[in-house]
């Protein structure tokens, strides 16, 4: 993309900000860095915004990486949620980010790769609706054009006794899609088992190899998914599957063990790494022009199993004052993407 067109990005991207800019958000946020770092607020206050105007650091970024307590050289070395976002507009065709918005559509392009029976209930009768279920014992109901977790339920066999009622339902809460639940290997079951971990796996295919940029693990608290709105939490994964640390999210809880099993999350590995660069080495060529991607995959005894992808891909990074590392996957994404 020619410089003049990346720059009229950027500098769009900057100007809606600015617009939604949340002052008294930003005051809060810089409290509890206050708080945390004891630093004082209006330092972190013009610190922030700083950042955020001419480092490209999202205001969040600035808290979940510990942007209080790192050098610039430190925090050079992290990607944020402004840079990825300049990434995926300049690498991911505009004419297929529909496919990963509406995941009824996501799932009909890599069908082959979700391993797992789907069903779309709009274009289903009350009585196939109930085979589907019945026949499954449990599904995972999805509105398909949400994120962060939102709109995804569990629904039990067991508890229907109205199967009109029950599709109507489903129809009135846009949970057009159900799925069949993904049994997970034994390893992450062992973790949290009533809810599917999923691994985030964010790739840059340069049109002839798949690059695995990083690789974060989430970990859910039984709930129908392991995202934070459930209260789930994550740790950064090294490329050969081992936790850099502590779990944690970004309203500063941080997890030496699993709350529920007990599991340690330092010592986490995850089983079958070696299968995730094949699998998507394939995977990234069903849509070529979507170059970076952040996608969801669930590890099953056999391998990979996809969940979703997200062309806006978001960013997973390392947090300092949990982990004690002080520096980010940037460098990676620099030297694989070429920004």
């Amino acid at each position: 993309m020619p410089k003049a067109n990346r720059l009229k990005i950027r500098l769009d991207y900057l100007k809606n900000r600015a617009r939604r800019m949340d002052v008294a958000s930003v005051i809060e946020r810089a409290k509890e860095v206050s708080a945390e770092h004891h630093k004082p607020t209006p330092i972190i206050v013009v610190d922030m915004l700083w950042s955020a105007a001419f480092r490209e650091t999202a205001f969040q970024d600035y808290v979940d990486w510990d942007y209080a307590i790192l050098s610039r050289a430190e925090r050079e070395t992290f990607m944020t949620h402004s840079i990825s976002n300049h990434i995926a507009m300049e690498h991911d065709a505009a004419a297929h980010r529909e496919i990963f918005h509406d995941k009824i559509e996501f799932n009909k392009v890599f069908n082959e790769y979700l391993k797992r029976e789907w069903l779309d209930v709009r274009g289903a009768s009350a009585d196939q609706v109930r085979e589907f279920v019945e026949r499954t014992g449990t599904v995972i109901g999805k509105v398909p054009f949400s994120s962060a977790g939102h709109g995804v339920h569990r629904h039990r066999a067991d508890d229907v006794t109205d199967w009109e009622s029950f599709r109507t339902q489903l129809l009135d809460d846009g949970q057009f899609l159900l799925e069949d639940v993904i049994e997970q290997h034994p390893v992450l079951a062992a973790v949290c088992p009533g809810t599917a971990n999923t691994t985030r796996v964010t790739t840059f295919f340069d049109g002839e190899k798949t690059h695995i940029l990083s690789m974060a693990q989430k970990f859910g608290r039984g709930q129908a998914s392991d995202q934070q709105t459930f209260g789930g939490f994550y740790t950064m994964l090294s490329l050969d599957g081992k936790s850099m640390g502590r779990g944690y999210d970004s309203h500063n809880n941080v997890h030496t063990t699993h709350p529920e099993s007990g599991v340690s999350i330092p010592d986490f590995e995850l089983p079958l790494v070696e299968t995730i660069q094949p699998f998507f080495d394939d995977v990234a060529r069903v849509v070529p022009d979507m170059k970076y991607v952040g996608w969801d995959i669930v590890m099953s005894a056999e391998g990979p199993v996809l969940v979703e992808g997200n062309w806006a891909a978001g960013v997973y990074e390392n947090k300092p004052s949990v982990t004690g590392i002080r520096t980010g996957s940037r460098p990676r994404f620099q030297s694989i993407i070429g920004f």
